[in-house]
């Protein structure tokens, strides 16, 4: 049976789509909330739509424990609790992967705007927040979260994936890529981050005015752009 994977943040709108698509593609996934019954609400409504898949709900210490990658797709106002409350929870060997994007309208701002870090980038924050021996890898910060949510729709876009590791990276991607449409890239070290994360803000322009779902969608790549282990 595959592993699980934990998704922290899933009732909001990122976080919910990709927990419905790894469920859709057979992941068992554990949905983190800050409450307990919030987090049991979700994955009940997440096994109404995919009546296959295998969800459960728990408060993030314990979510955040039961599985060895966690996805972080909480905003980014909440970053830094979610990410102090887990420090007794989360142990060396796993992965972390932030989706965690430092939008202006964190503080009340445009989303259309960036916060400064004082790291250099969201997931550079998060790094320094995890207990030794999690690693940390940034992705999903393109991703059209209207997409994810919508089975009907298959994505077709790239998602920019960030980290110090390249183990790391691949085994991050691996999972990201069960969703049929997500082409993942390395895009280097996890300093890069703050690029592919101020590129959130400037999706969130162009598909206002546009008033569609755009993602990012790298050209002149080859064809194979991952050399994962046999």
């Amino acid at each position: 049976m595959t592993d699980s994977v934990t998704v922290i943040g899933a009732s909001g709108a990122l976080g919910y789509g990709l927990a419905l698509r790894l469920g859709i593609a057979g992941t068992p996934i554990v949905i983190g909330s800050r409450d307990a019954g919030r987090a049991e609400e979700t994955a009940a409504k997440l096994a109404e739509e995919v009546p296959n898949g295998t969800f459960s709900g728990f408060a993030n210490g314990e979510a955040a424990e039961r599985s060895e990658v966690v996805f972080l797709c909480v905003p980014f106002r909440n970053q830094s609790e979610t990410l102090t409350n887990l420090k007794e929870h989360l142990r060396e060997g796993q992965l972390l992967v932030d989706a965690t994007v430092p939008l202006a309208a964190a503080v009340s701002g445009r989303a259309t705007r960036m916060i400064g870090v004082w790291q250099g980038s969201a997931a550079q924050q998060a790094a320094e927040m995890v207990p030794a021996g999690v690693r940390v890898v940034s992705a999903l910060h393109t991703v059209s979260a209207a997409v994810l949510r919508d089975p009907a729709q298959t994505p077709d876009e790239d998602v920019l994936v960030c980290g110090d590791k390249k183990a790391d990276k691949v085994r991050a991607v691996e999972i990201i890529e069960r969703v049929p449409g997500l082409r993942c890239v390395d895009c280097g070290r996890l300093e890069q981050s703050r690029i592919a994360e101020s590129l959130t803000a400037l999706l969130i322009g162009v598909n206002a005015r546009y008033k569609t779902h755009a993602g990012i969608r790298l050209t002149g790549l080859p064809d194979t752009l991952w050399q994962r282990p046999s």
